[in-house]
């Protein structure tokens, strides 16, 4: 249920964006594409043995990073050459973004000891919910200011968000089964 909704607000996201003009919510529409791609090699992983939950795992990571990347060529090819994105639809569609992934935490809650393919994927989405709340503001800031700067700034603070939850990610699959149950009962 989570990779259709995050397919789905990534699909809306990406339309909403390029419409808008906005930076920050395509960083948001690609990141929701490479979650919904995660998830499915995370269900793929599920009841699979430990190392192809790790490999999962690392394969989210590296998702995340590289997506961190592509997002910071966005913003620095509409730095030199962009128009100030539509200020109210980036901030409805980060509003609608950020209740969607609350009801993907609970979905994810639910799942109890589903190893560090589910822990992938709660980091995701917690990023995601940062990720929009920032949207907003941005959004309020290019209003206020008439100027792309407040959301090519917050492309940028995805971008580091996204590398940040990508580095936790592998930081979690590099550790020995042991490490990450005593983690969990920490």
């Amino acid at each position: 249920m989570v990779l259709a909704i995050n397919l789905a607000q990534s699909i809306v996201g990406a339309v909403v964006g390029f419409w808008s003009g906005s930076t920050a919510l395509l960083g948001a529409a690609r990141d929701n594409l490479a979650d919904a791609a995660v998830y499915g090699v995370s269900l793929h992983a599920v009841g699979r043995g430990v190392r192809t939950q790790v490999f999962a795992a690392r394969l989210s990571g590296w998702l995340l990073i590289a997506l961190a990347a592509g997002l910071v060529v966005e913003v620095l090819r509409r730095y030199f050459g962009g128009e100030p994105p539509v200020g109210p639809a980036m901030m409805a569609m980060a509003a609608v973004n950020a209740i969607v992934n609350q009801i993907c935490l609970r979905l994810l809650a639910r799942q109890k000891g589903g190893g560090v393919t589910f822990k992938a994927s709660a980091i995701f989405t917690s990023n995601d919910s940062i990720a929009n709340i920032g949207i907003v503001l941005s959004g309020a800031l290019v209003m206020w200011f008439g100027s792309n700067v407040p959301d090519l700034l917050l492309g940028l603070v995805v971008a580091g968000i996204a590398a940040r939850g990508g580095q936790e990610i592998l930081e979690e699959a590099g550790k020995t089964p042991t490490e990450r149950s005593k983690g969990a009962h920490s």
